[in-house]
């Protein structure tokens, strides 16, 4: 029997959860300056993806590429949410 499909679904499922209080956070104390970041992360993992030749390490680097480059769109939604009142808004961030 191969784990690698399972092991591949959980480690996606705890990335994507990961990073739904990452981006809140991201906005919360910094706002969306540090969107480059994600970027610059993002593009460095998918490429890693290509690197590796271990199926479960290449998918994870995936996955956190794919993450991150959505995250960017995610950060400025999260800008939007908190602009209409839906998420706190720091009140010590200018």
């Amino acid at each position: 029997m191969y784990f690698t499909g399972i092991i591949i679904a959980i480690i996606t499922f705890f990335i994507i959860g990961i990073f739904h209080p990452i981006v809140i956070k991201t906005e919360y104390y910094f706002g969306t300056r540090p969107w480059w970041l994600f970027l610059v992360i993002g593009i460095v993992s998918i490429i890693g993806s290509l690197c590796v030749d271990n199926v479960i390490l290449s998918s994870i680097f995936g996955v956190l590429g794919a993450t991150l480059l959505w995250s960017i769109g995610e950060l400025f939604e999260q800008k939007k949410r908190v602009e209409k009142g839906w998420f706190p808004k720091n009140p010590n961030k200018k």
